[in-house]
């Protein structure tokens, strides 16, 4: 995975080769998925979302530069892959599941990183509230059918995404943006 998938796709940080190959991808799919773990595919997890591709994990890791004083909140897909990823990297880790990342909350706690474990439309206000001033994201963003790693900091009013590479990466569709017709 390292050499064959990571390093020849431009990821040579030290610090994500090191991180995907300490933690064991198979220790984060279903029983029957362990074989193919490695492959540069997504895994069909029991809950019906998707462990992504390798290059995902690697990508979103480098892009975000994890720093010892972040205090990180990770939208999790069900997998717990992305928390184990960055768990010794930083001071702190929260996960939470796509649906509590939509919901309206009173929470107010804001953490310097937020990483998403999949490709959204949109970044809904609930979760951009939780991003700190200077705060960064790293997630997918889909648009017509195509998904691409996006980076994103506070904007003048919201949280604005800058995408960086088209990669394949599963849609989290709790951040779908509403269905409107259009000229």
């Amino acid at each position: 995975m390292i050499d064959s998938q990571l390093r020849t796709s431009g990821v040579n940080e030290d610090f994500v080769l090191e991180r995907m190959g300490t933690v064991p991808r198979e220790d984060f799919v279903p029983a029957a998925s362990r074989g193919v773990a490695y492959n540069d595919r997504s895994i069909p997890l029991d809950n019906g979302r998707r462990l992504a591709a390798p290059l995902f994990y690697a990508m979103a890791l480098a892009e975000a530069r994890p720093q010892r004083d972040d205090s990180v909140l990770v939208v999790d897909a069900g997998s717990g892959y992305l928390v184990e990823l960055v768990k010794p990297l930083v001071s702190s880790v929260d996960a939470i599941a796509p649906e509590d990342a939509v919901a309206k909350s009173r929470k107010r706690k804001t953490y310097s990183l937020i990483l998403v474990d999949g490709a959204i439309e949109q970044v809904p206000p609930e979760l951009a509230r939780r991003l700190d001033e200077n705060g960064r994201i790293v997630t997918g963003i889909a648009k017509d059918s195509v998904t691409r790693l996006a980076i994103g900091r506070w904007s003048t009013e919201d949280v604005a995404l800058l995408p960086l590479a088209e990669i394949g990466i599963p849609r989290l569709a709790e951040f779908d943006k509403p269905k409107a017709w259009s000229f």
